[in-house]
């Protein structure tokens, strides 16, 4: 698939007018590069992820910005199924003084490429959860990794429905690679069969083949690791073959795009393990639902983890530069000192302990039920 950002101000054009800017020569704009998938599998969470960080850089830019100037997004198209060169794009942005700062919500083979481009340059922050392990330093990935997530919900669904054997399916890339290297290993400490696994290119069609393929395996749990729409598409052909009678899902990535997009009768017995869901009941999320809808109106795209990344991956920004602007070059989130930044989960006090909590939600219609804190 070929796409574009046609959907918003196209890169290149918006190169030329950056270059030339004198408001920007000036340093009047703390410029942020948005990097979020606009098209392909992930495309699903562009409006979600848009709109959060709008609404952070509303609130901050009502104060005092980020080092005393006001805020600005520049959204770039971070898809893999993208037409232009992400690589291209951030590196002539970051050598033609166009932005300030990265705050990235995409997937982590994005990760990999970019961070050997930006090299410290600019501070970069990659919002969603992903694998682990990121130690670059000047990136700062603030989102939760396999450990947290997938062992205590894989633990709760072997206790609560004892599946004799568990399927493996996800995208083919570093993140479900990584986590079901991970989901093997539980599963090997719970002395439980793996009777299936297989990684998919983004966009594959035949979908209904895999789940045949799954539903003849045996499997009685399936760990779902897939992108986007590509979920929406296998939750679809699982539940026309009514798969959920015998087969539990469990996904870490499917969030409240992908629900509502895969039907409510093909989302029975489906669980996310995620630090954030719409309906979650804290005082922080409260906050920030009441700020969402007061900028963007009751018709506002979705709230999900990955959206609420994207407002917290902003705010993290602001409190790095408030707090560290003259140590970030040297760190990680694996060394860095604490930073102090609003959240929709919680207040944050972010640092290599102190986490966010995960919760287990259960799809209940178009909605998340939350069970349990995880």
């Amino acid at each position: 698939m070929v796409c574009s950002t046609s959907m918003l101000p196209s890169v290149p054009t918006e190169l030329e007018e950056l270059r030339d800017d004198p408001v920007l020569r000036s340093g009047g704009m703390y410029r942020i590069a948005l990097l979020i998938p606009l098209c392909g599998a992930a495309g699903l969470w562009a409006p979600s992820c848009i709109s959060s960080a709008q609404v952070a850089v509303e609130e901050l830019n009502r104060s005092n910005g980020i080092a005393g100037r006001k805020v600005q997004l520049i959204m770039i198209d971070a898809a893999m199924e993208a037409s232009i060169s992400i690589e291209e794009t951030v590196n002539d942005l970051i050598a033609t003084d166009s932005i300030d700062a990265i705050v990235g919500m995409h997937i982590s083979a994005v990760r990999q490429r970019l961070s050997k481009v930006v090299r410290q340059r600019v501070p970069y922050i990659y919002t969603p959860l992903y694998e682990g392990g990121e130690r670059t330093d000047g990136l700062f990935a603030i989102g939760e990794i396999p450990e947290e997530q997938l062992g205590p919900s894989m633990e709760y669904i072997q206790i609560e429905y004892r599946p004799r054997s568990w399927a493996l399916i996800g995208n083919d890339y570093v993140w479900p690679k990584t986590s079901h290297g991970y989901a093997k290993k539980k599963l090997r400490d719970m002395a439980v069969n793996l009777s299936y696994e297989r990684y998919l290119p983004f966009g594959l069609d035949g979908m209904p083949l895999v789940v045949e393929e799954i539903a003849r395996s045996g499997a009685e749990a399936v760990l779902i690791s897939l992108v986007g729409q590509d979920a929406v598409a296998f939750n679809r052909a699982f539940g026309q073959a009514r798969l959920h009678d015998r087969i539990v899902r469990l996904s870490c990535a499917i969030e409240e795009n992908g629900l509502l997009g895969s039907g409510a009768r093909n989302s029975q017995r489906m669980f996310v393990a995620s630090s954030y869901f719409a309906t979650l009941s804290t005082e922080a999320n409260a906050a920030f639902k009441e700020q969402y809808y007061r900028v963007h109106g009751e018709q506002a795209p979705m709230l999900n983890a990955l959206g609420q990344s994207t407002y917290e991956g902003v705010h993290f920004l602001a409190g790095l530069m408030r707090e560290h602007a003259n140590i970030w070059r040297d760190h990680s989130v694996f060394d860095a000192p604490p930073v102090i930044h609003r959240s929709g989960r919680r207040l944050c006090i972010s640092d290599r302990l102190t986490r966010a909590p995960i919760y287990l939600a259960r799809a209940d219609g178009l909605q998340f039920e939350i069970i349990k804190r995880i």
